[in-house]
């Protein structure tokens, strides 16, 4: 058979025709390196096909073989092995509802244009490795029940593998899909490998069900890649990768301890859902954790370095040009964060509202937060203070400010995302009252100093309060900024003293020193002398003001007003209004004296 089987297509009608009438269902044949057209692959088939009208194979040997036209194997049965090794099909090649009871050699393949395998069923090993497919490849609903295997595979098409099974391992290793490559609901129930996979545009996994391993190690996406709705039952460790775009993982499922090793532009984590525990090192993302579900403690932490590649090297990460690495947390909205750890993470934009159990969240490394716009301004406050701030205040402040047709005052705070929620000063104030408390947990008194001023800040502002409260607030602003500004405070302190000094100048030190007088009257011989000593009432000071102004007066005013600042009485005489004015500076000067220490202790406290 094998002689003029290879040289089929250029045997006479006669010839052929008694070649073909040797043929019955489940034959085996041998047509390797041999040209074939769709008629002739029609004429081939045809003894092949059993009573429900389809081919039915033994060994197919078609190593090498073109097929110069459409080739249809739909519905064939290749109950012994299947050889395509470097066959070329340069029509659409249909493999569709196709079943291989023995191992499926496609190695080296070259399919031109579309390759359909739609519903095909490899119970044996599937080779694919080396294979082109330049034209869209579809697999949709096709089962694989023993390996597959696409080591070094190129797509430059769509790949499409809808619903697949994968019921032994999965081999993807080293191909590449320069099209969109899509999984959407394939089933891997072994270990699916895409060891150093390279897509080059959108890779979606979505629905995806991983019961076992799933390695994507080295792998690039230099577009997205999608796992939503993914579930991942037996991964133990995501990455390294690295992502031009975005890695989606919205509702996503993990089930077992993992560690997510990503760089990216964005990772998004909108209800995923973490049942075990787990640690995301992610390089260059913006990090999205809406309604995510933590139900055993995670950390998210900023990888340093680049992951490596092998013994030396490092995954290249050139698309990201001279961006910062750090993680920038976006949202956390609706979790409950008392089991979530963040390790230089960066929050300045990072919206906390709609978060629960803030209070136990825990904020580790060097995690920076918003501050306030600096500089001098033309309206009151002329300039602010430098602090940590939450986003969410930066957006009410620029509401408020349009709202009141100031939008001047809206330059310098960061624009409120068209989604994000508006917020009451009171919520502002609670959330910056569980940070407080989850930084005071972590021993960082400086930034939970920072976090007190702002609750304070919302709740001065906050119209629902009672007038009271907000005029004592305001006042404690003024004069401390809410006992965590020590400049401010020895400012009004060095004030009050110079006014204390002035009034004491000027009004509070008598002219003179009184002297003791003793007065007495003249008595007989043989009765008692008595005599009386008393000091006179001191003398207001006399004259013009500028005369009063002299260095042994200041001397005397700069003792008992220092004395004063540290609620101690100077011994000095004074007049009825010194008098006065040094109760005043004992009851004011020491409480500004303490506030500014208060300030200077929130900033060095341990």
């Amino acid at each position: 058979m094998a002689p003029y089987a290879a040289c089929l297509a250029h045997l006479d009608d006669a010839n052929r025709a008694a070649y073909l009438a040797t043929l019955s269902p489940g034959a085996d044949i041998d047509h390797r390196g041999t040209s074939i057209t769709t008629k002739l692959l029609d004429a081939l088939l045809a003894p092949l096909r059993d009573t429900s009208g389809r081919p039915h194979l033994g060994v197919a040997r078609f190593d090498r073989a073109t097929f110069t036209s459409d080739a249809r194997f739909d519905g064939a049965t290749f109950t012994s092995d299947a050889w395509f090794y470097k066959v070329t099909f340069t029509s659409d090649a249909s493999f569709d509802g196709a079943t291989f009871t023995s191992d499926a050699r496609f190695d080296g393949a070259t399919f031109t244009s579309d390759a359909s395998f739609d519903g095909a069923t490899f119970t044996s090993d599937a080779w694919f490795n080396g294979a082109t497919f330049t034209s869209d490849a579809w697999f949709n609903g096709a089962t694989f029940t023993s390996d597959a295997w696409f080591y070094g595979a190129t797509f430059t098409s769509d790949a499409s593998f809808y619903r697949a099974t994968f019921t032994s391992d999965a081999r993807f290793n080293g191909a590449t899909f320069t099209s969109n490559a899509s999984f959407y609901k394939v089933t891997f129930t072994s270990d699916a490998w895409f060891y150093g996979a390279t897509f080059t545009s959108n890779a979606q996994f979505n629905e995806v069900t991983f019961t076992s391993d799933a390695s994507f190690y080295r792998a690039t996406f230099t577009s997205n890649a999608q796992f939503n709705e993914a579930r991942f039952e037996g991964l133990s460790r995501l990455g390294p990768l690295v992502c031009g775009g975005s890695v989606v993982l919205d509702g996503a499922v993990f089930q077992k301890p993992l560690t997510v090793e990503v760089a990216a532009r964005q990772v998004t984590c909108v209800r995923t859902q973490w049942v075990s525990t787990a640690s995301l090192h992610l390089r260059y993302a913006g990090l999205d954790l809406r309604d995510a579900v933590f139900e055993y403690p995670v950390l998210v932490a900023t990888r340093p370095e680049p992951f490596p590649r092998r013994a030396g090297e490092t995954l290249p990460e050139t698309v990201f040009g001279d961006a910062d690495p750090t993680v920038r947390l976006r949202s956390m909205a609706g979790v409950d964060a008392s089991h979530l750890a963040l390790h230089d993470v960066d929050l300045s934009r990072c919206r906390f509202a709609g978060a629960v159990h803030l209070d136990q969240l825990r904020v580790d490394g060097w995690c920076t937060f918003g501050t306030t716009h600096s500089g001098w301004h033309r309206r009151f406050p002329w300039r602010w203070s430098q602090r940590n701030t939450l986003a969410e205040e930066h957006h009410w402040r620029v509401r408020t400010a349009r709202a009141s047709g100031r939008t001047a005052d809206a330059r310098g705070w960061t624009q409120p995302p068209h989604d994000a929620p508006e917020l009451k000063p009171a919520a502002v104030a609670a959330l910056y009252r569980q940070l407080r408390k989850s930084l005071e947990d972590g021993k960082n008194e400086p930034d939970a100093a920072d976090m007190y001023y702002g609750e304070c800040e919302m709740r001065r502002h906050d119209p629902r309060r009672p007038y009271g409260e907000r005029a004592l607030l305001t006042g404690y602003w003024a004069v401390s900024g809410y006992g965590l500004r020590a400049a401010r405070a020895l400012a009004w302190l060095l004030a009050a003293m110079a006014v204390t000094v002035a009034v004491m100048v000027l009004w509070g030190l008598p002219a003179d020193d009184s002297k003791p007088e003793t007065t007495g009257r003249q008595v007989r011989t043989g009765q008692d002398l008595r005599l009386v000593t008393d000091t006179p009432d001191p003398r207001n000071p006399t004259g013009p003001p500028h005369e009063r102004v002299t260095s042994e007066r200041f001397e005397k005013s700069l003792r008992v007003v220092i004395n004063s600042v540290v609620f101690r009485s100077s011994g000095q005489e004074l007049t009825t209004t010194g008098t006065y004015a040094e109760m005043a500076s004992r009851l004011t000067e020491p409480v500004l004296l303490g506030l500014a220490a208060l300030a200077i202790r929130s900033r060095v406290k341990r």
